[in-house]
């Protein structure tokens, strides 16, 4: 399954929970991870940010994506504006758009509120983990 994960999960990810769970999923190849130029950016400057920099998780992450890990990678966008309160969130769903990707996973509230795009379901971790446990 092909997901866009929102930086607020993949951050997450890092302190357990659901999130853990999602990402753990990607690692077991289990999803897909569909990401863009700029979703990878925000990923390390936010991991960055907040102390991650040097942990032995972040540099794990850097090699799955180094090495292309279970990973689907566009650097080329449809130019979306849909999500007009914070537009800096546009770029997961043309991510999700340009990649085909079948879920969005994550916790903003302007993604969550538009609940599906194209098809595209946009939904929280929990929501997330119920849907696939359900098969």
């Amino acid at each position: 399954m092909r997901v866009v994960i929102d930086t607020n999960i993949f951050v997450s990810s890092f302190f357990g929970g659901n999130p853990r769970r999602i990402i753990d999923l990607w690692k077991d190849e289990l999803l897909t991870l569909c990401i863009s130029d700029e979703i990878l950016d925000e990923y390390i400057d936010v991991l960055n940010r907040i102390g991650m920099k040097n942990e032995v998780e972040m540099k794990e992450l850097l090699s799955f994506f180094s090495k292309g890990f279970n990973i689907l990678f566009t650097r080329k966008t449809p130019e979306i504006d849909i999500v007009h309160s914070d537009p800096d969130d546009n770029k997961f769903i043309e991510c999700a758009v340009a990649l085909k990707a079948e879920v969005i996973i994550t916790g903003d509230r302007a993604l969550l509120s538009l609940k599906e795009y194209q098809g595209i379901w946009i939904l929280t971790p929990r929501q997330f983990l119920e849907r696939i446990e359900k098969g």
